[in-house]
């Protein structure tokens, strides 16, 4: 089975680039079968991991970065893949 964890946060107004190097710079322990990171408008930061594992599985994550540099608690979600198109 293949599971994704998502992980969001929104920068502090100004420190889009310092999160996303913050993020970037983040090792997991353990490997992902793949990771990705997004950035979008308002600064905000996305973090994908992928792994060979079940739904429940306990899987290494991201942590909260610095208050200094999110405007809010991060954002977490885990979804179970059904295939791909």
């Amino acid at each position: 089975m293949t599971v994704a964890l998502m992980w969001e946060a929104r920068a502090v107004e100004g420190k889009g680039a310092e999160l996303l190097a913050w993020a970037r710079a983040q090792v997991l322990d353990g490997d992902p079968v793949r990771r990705e990171t997004f950035r979008a408008p308002q600064d905000r930061v996305l973090v994908l991991t992928w792994w060979d594992a079940p739904y429940d599985a306990d899987l290494p994550e991201l942590p909260e970065p610095s208050p200094e540099l999110v405007t809010r608690a991060v954002h977490r979600w885990r979804f179970e893949s059904v295939g791909t198109d």
